[in-house]
């Protein structure tokens, strides 16, 4: 069930970061849930783990991560365009 809730989040921190950053990421919920994995780690490599804690993600530095994640994707595709 851990298993669960943690794709769960990952999907939901990648839409909001989605949301926040104009590039749209590819591949939907998978691609939200990529980028929700990765933000989170980099979101907590990088500033610690502070506010509220959800199965495992610190929710604010999951969704700065993603959003850095998803921003940089965009300037990445669109170079090689």
């Amino acid at each position: 069930m851990g298993l669960v809730i943690s794709i769960v989040m990952a999907i939901i921190i990648g839409y909001i970061a989605d949301i926040f950053v104009k590039n749209s990421m590819p591949g939907g919920i998978i691609g939200s849930m990529v980028a929700g994995f990765v933000g989170a780690w980099l979101g907590s490599f990088i500033f610690g783990t502070f506010g509220p804690v959800i199965a495992g993600f610190a929710i604010i530095p999951a969704i700065i991560g993603a959003i850095i994640v998803i921003f940089l994707f965009g300037l990445i595709s669109r170079g090689r365009r």
